[in-house]
């Protein structure tokens, strides 16, 4: 199942499915951890974050583009408060596991890898549901990136 992901992406999910349920949480919050705080032209503009409402907690998120059409490489920025560590694990993980790629290969991602992570019964579905809301998000995103640079005529 993990053959359809990217090979980083693929890697996290391979972890996550190695271990218990205990310790997939633990893994969760290493990654709430490991999530980066926005650049400062992100920090100072906030309206050009978007929130993704479904989260139980404040997250919001955008990307940034190099490149034209599906080609493009793709840069994913989240922001999610210290206190909302399953929120900011999930933003990890996608984070970690998309950032750099081309826009092709997120959008390839299957709608339903969120319960790759084998996480659906140690988090409640209201949050699984905030994951899988993320992941839609950025590949809406991307896919406006797309169709934008795309359409786009060098001058």
């Amino acid at each position: 199942m993990t053959t359809q992901l990217p090979t980083a992406l693929a890697e996290i999910v391979e972890d996550f499915q190695a271990l218990g349920e205990r310790d997939r949480l633990q893994l969760l919050l290493e990654f709430s951890q490991g999530l980066p705080a926005l650049p400062e032209r992100l920090t100072d503009h906030p309206e050009l974050l978007e929130q993704v409402v479904e989260c139980q907690s404040p997250l919001f998120l955008t990307i940034e583009g190099q490149g034209r059409g599906a080609e493009a490489r793709i840069d994913l920025f989240f922001q999610a408060p210290p206190e909302a560590p399953t929120t900011r694990g999930f933003a990890g993980v996608l984070r970690e596991g998309l950032n750099g790629l081309s826009a092709a290969e997120i959008l390839a991602v299957p709608d339903d890898m969120p319960e790759l992570l084998g996480l659906t019964r140690a988090v409640s579905p209201l949050r699984m549901r905030g994951m899988t809301a993320m992941l839609g998000r950025i590949k809406r995103k991307v896919g406006a990136y797309v169709a934008q640079t795309s359409a786009a005529v060098p001058s």
